[in-house]
């Protein structure tokens, strides 16, 4: 665990955290590996959980940012759209953007921590 404060931005739309640091390195993992289990697996959490998180994207964007495969001789598997990789590029750079306007910020309240 590293003893550097990070601000984490989260976007929520209606009830639900559409886009957040956990949402965002899914979809990053999904990239890579070409599943949402493979990612699940990558990131230490459950498929239930992944497809959660992927399900709830999905339903608060106006396109969706993972599509699905069916099975077949290689099996399944899932793949980001390109929707999906302008979103996470978007919040992305939301994300450099907020991080550096309270670094000062951030660096004066570190001294509050153990």
């Amino acid at each position: 665990m590293s003893d550097t404060l990070q601000p984490q931005l989260k976007v929520s739309f209606r009830k639900s955290i559409a886009m957040g640091p956990g949402k965002a390195a899914l979809l990053d993992s999904i990239q890579k590996n070409g599943s949402i289990s493979a990612a699940a697996r990558d990131l230490g959490m459950s498929y239930r959980r992944a497809w959660i998180l992927v399900d709830t994207m999905n339903q608060c964007f106006s396109s969706v940012l993972v599509e699905t495969l069916t099975g077949g001789t290689r099996g399944g598997g899932a793949q980001v759209t390109e929707f999906g990789k302008e979103v996470l590029l978007r919040y992305r750079a939301m994300e450099l953007k907020a991080t550096s306007s309270v670094s000062a910020e951030m660096a004066e309240f570190s001294q509050y921590m153990l």
